[in-house]
């Protein structure tokens, strides 16, 4: 992305007490699309493409805006295993939305691994938002991936893992 369609992209973010300075119609129109989601999973590719972290966060933040669909489902698995960026919490969430049993084995590994920019976090949140996906998923692959996360060494993964199966 260029320096000003990061800062558009920023304009879409609501601030916390104000609305936010751009309305999708203008975003959309400023990026010459007439589809966010297309635009989302667009600019998603490319930043994966070049591994670009920064790029990759605020096309998140258009996923977000505008929706995620099955076509992005590729894109996000092979993020939670990609250890270039910093937006695993991001991604763990989208996967959620989208309820995929192909998502499985991607939040497992979200829920067992600590990259090192979150070695500080002694509550895991990146573990407890890929089992809160885990959750929101139906099948025997998502229940069987919790009753063993429930069973994890770190106690707050095993209180999330437990808190979902109890659902």
């Amino acid at each position: 992305m260029t320096p000003e369609e990061r800062s558009r992209v920023l304009a879409l973010v609501v601030a916390p007490g104000g609305p936010a300075s751009l309305s999708e119609a203008e975003f959309l129109r400023e990026f010459g699309s007439s589809d966010g989601g297309q635009l989302g999973l667009d600019l998603l590719h490319d930043a994966v493409r070049r591994q670009d972290s920064i790029d990759v966060e605020l096309a998140l933040i258009v996923c977000f805006k505008f929706g995620f669909s099955t076509k992005h489902l590729q894109l996000l698995t092979g993020l939670a295993f990609a250890e270039w960026h910093q937006r695993h919490q991001d991604v763990a969430t989208a996967l959620g939305k989208l309820g995929s049993p192909t998502a499985v084995e991607a939040l497992v590994h979200l829920a067992s691994w600590v990259p090192g920019y979150l070695s500080y976090d002694n509550g895991r949140a990146l573990a407890v938002k890929a089992i809160w996906a885990l959750g929101a998923l139906t099948g025997e692959p998502a229940r069987n991936a919790l009753k063993e996360l429930a069973n994890s060494h770190s106690s707050a993964v095993a209180r999330a893992a437990l808190t979902q199966l109890q659902k």
